[in-house]
């Protein structure tokens, strides 16, 4: 642990942020694991609220500065490419 205040604060600030990153990265991998699931039922409805959702958090995720926006764009390309080869092979 750091001796002076300033780097003491900063320590805690950064476990602080660091908490809250890995609860964001997993909402969005929770919500792709949703929307794949959903992916294989039938439920049309459900599976395109799911993938707003996921999407929103991608972004959101961005805006806060947890993920890299070409990171956010990847996974959303790669959830769709996901969904869409889950739709063609019913």
């Amino acid at each position: 642990m750091a001796n002076i205040k300033s780097s003491k604060k900063r320590v805690l600030i950064a476990e602080r942020n660091r908490l809250r990153n890995v609860a964001f990265k997993t909402s969005i991998k929770t919500a792709v694991k949703k929307v794949l699931e959903l992916a294989k039922a039938e439920d049309k409805d459900a599976l395109n609220a799911a993938l707003s959702k996921a999407y929103q958090l991608c972004d959101k995720a961005v805006s806060k500065g947890v993920l890299h926006k070409n990171t956010a764009a990847r996974k959303k390309s790669r959830l769709t490419k996901a969904v869409n080869k889950l739709q063609a092979a019913k």
